[in-house]
């Protein structure tokens, strides 16, 4: 039987519908922008009525690209008002690419997501002994930071933390502007230790969908924000710890120091929780406030100067005297990973203290391995349990990969229950493998180091029983696991061990040098510690921050560049307290001139496959706060220093002036960037020989220096003179480097070496990277 034929209504309709798919109307996509225009040139002291009068010569430029004034405030969310010049909109591709031509806008990018990158760590840099402050600690002299003010961008506080308590502090700062931004959080409070706080999150917003009142707060719902506030300059808190490991008094680097907290940081969108709208509507309005530090845990992959949130942030926030300290990344141990690489940022790696939280894992063969653990839960009876490779206890649906590093859904309970489950570190998060070996009925866990990872073993707060191991042992774990027909392990509790040797080492993960921008320029600048530290956290979340995690803790230990971060920010504070009138260069030289480049065992800090590290992974070294007090030398850097920088960059004459909002020519010829007035000294291309040039301040007791080279393989350095005499404070010489290649072959890859100064007393040193073109 045929097919009924089809009516001509049916032909109609069809047609119809068709006409209307080919004829539906495009919508190109929007998508949000930060437009950058510069520094403004109206006076810092603006009433409401002149800071709106500024908004709406935003909103009649962007009008006149969109056609009218009621269409551009619609797309305007963010209007920067006080320092920054600039707002974030929601536009076409088309309609950016037009406003990226007007002569007005230096630069629009992208409104992208950046991620976020203690009882011990203040004894092992030596400001404290055993619970007493010797008469020499930075401690005593600079009176603990008291009412320097320290700013951070993060994810918000948790406001009753006793790391916040204001008790024994007297009145707030007078030049303090800021707020308590809690209209919508009533039980939200500041008091005279966290004197403000405030929250951006309509750059979040824009890519995340619209967002409930929950959102309107600074309150730290993550416990990221805590940890890193309270780090730089948390209250002494006595008997702070993880579950009754690392038992000690907590406290920041400047503990008697004001504190701000500026929530940009939101859950994650596509892997990221900072964007770039909201970070520069902080920085805008943080420098209006009266911050003198401010200490940025965040960033993304490195990029332009004028397309990066946090570079225009930190240079608007310098040019106003603010010392910005920023995390290097977690991106390591990859070459060229550092973020965070503007001249006028203090960019910081992350390295061991030495203190550790040992759990051994003894398996049947009696062998014993020393991992590290935070995990609260015993193994119940002192007896060996069944081991299994992840990898054989794959779900069937998953990959023996896949499996292998204990991800969600990968593990098949059948197999896994009562045993203790052998896991390897990468991919997700250390205490996701933990949560989902556990809910595969595991009893415990060991979790290997992949190769990459090498020794460096972290103290995570497991939801079970758990041990993580190095790279070595770790193979030799799976090596028994595969060549016994019935492997058994058992893993002892943690406790708690000072002194540990060596340290400080690099953590693996820390971003490493060279500076994929401007190889010029050596960056990270400094290493700090930023593996397992304790500080404040929030009480919304578990240690783990999973969701399984019932668990509630007033202190964690957490480690990354975000925590190194704001141990240099303390140190700055303290800086700032005793030499209020030092630029944020002076001070930025002053720690790195003064850092050490060996470990507690008075040899070479190593990376954490214990090889050398050179200054790639650490900068200068790992920060010394006492010396930092009197370092002798600075090198010191003026606004216009930057700007010649950036002009020896590419970046032309007009993009600098509204940059900087100051007249401003190139000099001609450009100024080599190798000779930036930096503490160290990076040279990425050497042919032949080179001659570069520094300048240094005494800041110091008269006296007269003598140089020493350390002279990196195949190069020869010079100094001319290499005698300095100083006869006041304030004083400046300049010095000439000749650098010359010896031996091509020894320096095709960087070598490293060093520059010292010194008047017997001091010792200024400076870090010498070269590689031969």
């Amino acid at each position: 039987m045929r097919p009924p034929r089809p009516t001509i209504a049916l032909y109609l309709l069809s047609f119809l519908l068709s006409s209307l798919v080919l004829h539906r109307p495009t919508f190109a996509i929007k998508k949000s922008y930060v437009v950058y225009l510069g520094s403004h040139s109206h006076p810092p002291n603006l009433s409401e009525l002149e800071l709106n009068q500024v908004t709406e010569n935003h909103y009649e430029f962007l009008g006149s690209f969109l056609g009218s004034h009621e269409v551009a405030k619609e797309s305007i969310f963010y209007s920067y008002t006080r320092h920054i010049n600039g707002f974030a909109a929601t536009l076409e591709e088309e309609e950016a690419a037009q406003i990226a031509k007007h002569p007005k806008v230096v630069s629009i990018f992208l409104n992208q997501g950046r991620k976020l990158h203690t009882t011990r760590s203040w004894d092992f840099l030596g400001l404290e002994h055993d619970g007493v402050t010797p008469p020499n600690s930075i401690w005593k002299q600079a009176r603990y930071g008291e009412d320097t003010i320290i700013g951070n961008l993060d994810t918000g506080a948790w406001p009753e933390s006793k790391s916040f308590s204001d008790e024994g502090y007297g009145p707030i700062p007078s030049k303090w502007k800021g707020i308590c931004q809690n209209e919508t959080d009533s039980e939200f409070y500041c008091n005279r230790k966290l004197i403000g706080a405030r929250y951006y999150n309509k750059g979040f917003a824009a890519v995340a969908g619209p967002l409930n009142s929950s959102f309107d707060s600074p309150r730290d719902n993550e416990g990221h924000g805590s940890h890193t506030l309270s780090t730089a300059a948390g209250n002494f808190v006595t008997g702070a710890s993880v579950f009754g490991f690392g038992n000690g008094t907590a406290r920041g680097g400047s503990p008697k120091a004001r504190v701000a907290a500026y929530k940009v940081c939101w859950p994650p969108v596509n892997g990221n929780e900072c964007f770039e709208a909201d970070i520069l509507a902080a920085f805008d309005i943080a420098i209006h406030d009266g911050v003198d530090v401010l200490s940025v845990s965040l960033g993304g992959d490195p990029t332009a100067f004028f397309n990066d949130s946090v570079a225009i942030g930190a240079f608007h926030a310098v040019k106003h005297g603010i010392v910005v300290v920023c995390s290097a990344g977690n991106s390591g141990p990859a070459e060229g990973t550092v973020s965070n690489i503007a001249p006028w940022q203090i960019t910081v790696g992350a390295s061991t203290i030495d203190r550790e939280f040992p759990s051994y894992v003894t398996l049947g063969n009696w062998k014993h391995f020393r991992g590290q653990s935070l995990s609260a839960v015993t193994l119940p009876g002192k007896r060996f349990y069944r081991l299994l490779s992840a990898a054989a206890a794959k779900a069937a649906n998953a990959s023996v990969q896949e499996a292998l590093l204990c991800k969600a859904g990968t593990l098949d309970p059948k197999k896994v229950k009562g045993k203790i489950l052998a896991c390897l570190r990468g991919d997700n998060a250390r205490v996701d493998k933990g949560e989902q070996a556990l809910l595969a009925g595991a009893v415990g866990m060991i979790l290997a180091n992949n190769e990459l990872n090498g020794n460096e073993i972290i103290s995570d707060p497991h939801v079970l029983p758990a041990s993580h191991i190095n790279f070595t042992d770790g193979a030799l774990v799976f090596a028994y696991i595969n060549s016994t027909k019935s492997p058994k392990a058992y893993i002892k509790r943690p406790t708690t061990q000072l002194g540990t040797k060596p340290a400080p080492f690099m953590a693996a993960f820390s971003s490493k040098g060279p500076n994929t921008i401007t190889p010029d320029i050596l960056k990270p600048d400094i290493t700090a510690p930023g593996v397992s530290i304790i500080a404040a956290y929030t009480e919304a979340q578990g240690p783990t921050n999973q969701m399984f995690d019932q668990r509630r803790v007033l202190f964690n230990s957490v480690s990354g560049t975000s925590m190194s971060c704001p141990h240099i920010s303390g140190i700055c504070g303290l800086l700032k307290t005793l030499y209020p009138h030092w630029s944020p260069a002076a001070i930025k030289s002053a720690i790195m001139t003064t850092a050490t480049t060996q470990d507690n065992s008075r040899e070479p800090v190593l990376n954490a496959s214990f090889y050398r590290a050179t200054p790639f992974s650490y900068g200068a070294g790992h920060v010394n706060p006492n010396s930092a007090m009197d370092p002798g030398l600075v090198y010191d850097l003026s606004l216009n220093d930057y700007l010649n920088f950036l002009c020896s960059n590419g970046y032309n004459e007009t993009q600098i002036e509204v940059f900087s909002e100051e007249t401003y020519k190139c000099p001609k010829p450009a100024i080599s960037l190798t000779n930036l007035n930096y503490p160290s000294v990076t040279v990425p291309k050497l042919n032949e020989s080179l001659v570069v040039t520094r300048t240094v301040k005494n800041v110091g007791t008269p006296g007269t220096y003598k140089a020493r080279i350390h002279n990196p393989d195949g190069i020869s350095v010079s100094v001319e003179p290499n005698k300095l005499e100083f006869k006041k404070i304030g004083e400046e010489k300049s010095f000439k480097l000749l650098l010359q290649v010896k031996d091509a072959k020894a320096a095709k890859n960087y070598v490293f070496g060093k520059l010292i100064w010194s008047d017997g007393k001091h010792y200024v040193r400076s870090p010498i990277a070269v590689k031969a073109a």
